[in-house]
């Protein structure tokens, strides 16, 4: 039986009008995005499920920052009020605006990372994976077992595997670990949170190893909420002195703010030490490639909306709300037996497409397959994350098998309505009914050598093609 709705902790004052296309539509429009739902136009999604990333509502607050905001290029005073927020909440000596979260990593990541190095997180995202890569530097993932098994219900699932972290420290030798990555909220593994205790064991590794520890901390802030709910003895502390203490185990930070601080453009890098020698080469690459370091990239009246949703992001009863609403969509699968990674995680649902297209195998792409059907049920634009994400072995170019073949159902904050979450199951349910007259997926026509899912192009294969082995797609 579906959960209570959370009831929104504010009120609408502008609306945003919306359309549904036919079904006629709908299917000629994925069609000519070569069934890939990053081509299809926004206006042409009824519901956009895409990414939480950038896509929130910000308050009247931040509005009204944007109206404050200081276009000073060097030293404005909306980049203090940014810095005295950042330090405030994470307790870092140094905060450095970027105007993404890629941005950070672009900036950071060259600096620590090079060919024959490695770097361990409990799951790369698609982005920071890339921005490993690109230094020349090679990812491995080391997620917990548990988050393999969608099914399966424990508490923090995006936790890092230590015993298995000390082997691959080992294997490899802490020397060509450039460094081990954090992503709290685990993305990649469904948005399952990381425990303060595991945060606590990664931290003693890389220290005892010498090894810099790194936080991906888009979602930082739900990642605080489900430690103050689930975690023993953390039931009584604030959501802002939890995430003190979590990334008080960290030596950096690399974030995308389009997220937990519910703006449309932002990222932040941060530096525990406010003395650390890196400090200086971040400036350095901040101002070759984002620009002078007082303001990153962003207008003075991103700064300041940004400063504001720092504070907005960590209130308790908006993280109620905002974690109620996806539970509360997890309820209504649960009532159809439609299958994600559960427990539900913070940003949105990972339907289990696996389980829903059994047959489909991972090189067809189901997490791209239920995308696909989703949009031509009811207009929802949502992502494949799986082996379609996953991409290719940058070494040897060939397709890699992803723990996971999920389709994301990412929740923008402040955006949707309890009937705009009952349409998503509905459409869902709907699915699971024909989800065995879909015989086969999809395969890639063609495709950058890197990112590719932004970009490929993708078509249907037709049941006479079953048992053809296709050439790999040209790059």
């Amino acid at each position: 039986m579906a959960i209570k709705y959370f009831p929104e902790p504010f009120r609408i004052k502008v609306v945003e009008p919306l359309r549904m296309l036919t079904a006629e539509e709908r299917a000629a429009k994925i069609a000519e995005a070569h069934y890939n739902v990053f081509y299809l136009r926004g206006e042409d999604c009824y519901i956009d499920l895409l990414t939480d990333s950038g896509t929130n509502a910000m308050s009247q607050e931040q509005w009204a920052g944007i109206m404050r905001g200081d276009e000073a290029y060097a030293g404005a005073s909306s980049y203090y009020k940014l810095l005295d927020a950042g330090k405030d909440i994470f307790q870092y000596g140094y905060i450095q605006p970027v105007h993404q979260g890629r941005a950070a990593e672009k900036v950071m990541f060259p600096l620590l990372l090079g060919k024959g190095k490695f770097a361990i997180s409990n799951m790369f995202f698609d982005t920071t994976r890339a921005h490993v890569e690109l230094t020349g530097a090679r990812c491995i993932d080391c997620v917990v077992e548990a988050a393999k098994d969608p099914a399966r219900r424990v508490p923090f699932k995006g936790n890092m595997d230590v015993a298995r972290l000390k082997k691959l420290i080992a294997e490899h030798g802490a020397d060509n670990i450039g460094m081990i990555v954090m992503t709290i909220t685990n993305n990649s593994a469904g948005g399952q949170p990381v425990s303060m205790q595991n945060m606590r064991e990664v931290a003693e590794v890389a220290r005892a190893n010498g090894i810099l520890l790194n936080i991906d901390a888009a979602r930082y802030a739900e990642n605080a909420f489900f430690v103050q709910r689930d975690e023993p003895g953390y039931a009584q502390k604030s959501i802002k002195d939890i995430i003190r203490e979590m990334f008080s185990y960290a030596d950096t930070f690399t974030m995308s703010a389009k997220k937990d601080t519910i703006v449309n453009i932002g990222g932040l890098l941060g530096v525990k030490d406010g003395n650390s020698p890196l400090i200086l080469k971040i400036k350095a690459a901040c101002i070759s490639y984002e620009g002078f370091f007082t303001y990153g990239g962003l207008a003075g009246r991103d700064l300041e909306a940004l400063a504001i949703g720092l504070y907005e992001g960590i209130d308790n009863d908006y993280l109620r709300y905002r974690i109620g609403q996806i539970e509360y969509l997890a309820s209504r699968l649960d009532d159809a037996g439609i299958g994600y990674q559960s427990p539900v995680g913070g940003h949105g649902v990972f339907v289990d497409a696996r389980a829903m297209f059994p047959h489909i195998p991972y090189n067809e792409y189901p997490g791209q397959v239920l995308a696909i059907e989703l949009y031509k049920e009811a207009g929802i634009r949502s992502c494949d994350i799986g082996s379609y994400m996953l991409g290719n072995d940058p070494d040897t170019g060939t397709q890699l098998k992803a723990d996971f073949e999920f389709t994301r159902l990412a929740i923008p904050r402040r955006v949707y309505t309890q009937a705009h979450i009952d349409i998503m199951a509905e459409a869902l349910i709907e699915i699971k009914k024909r989800a065995h007259t879909i015989k086969r997926g999809y395969r890639i026509t063609w495709e950058p050598p890197i990112l590719r899912h932004f970009q490929a192009h993708l078509e249907p294969i037709a049941k006479e093609a079953a048992g053809k082995v296709y050439p790999a797609a040209a790059q």
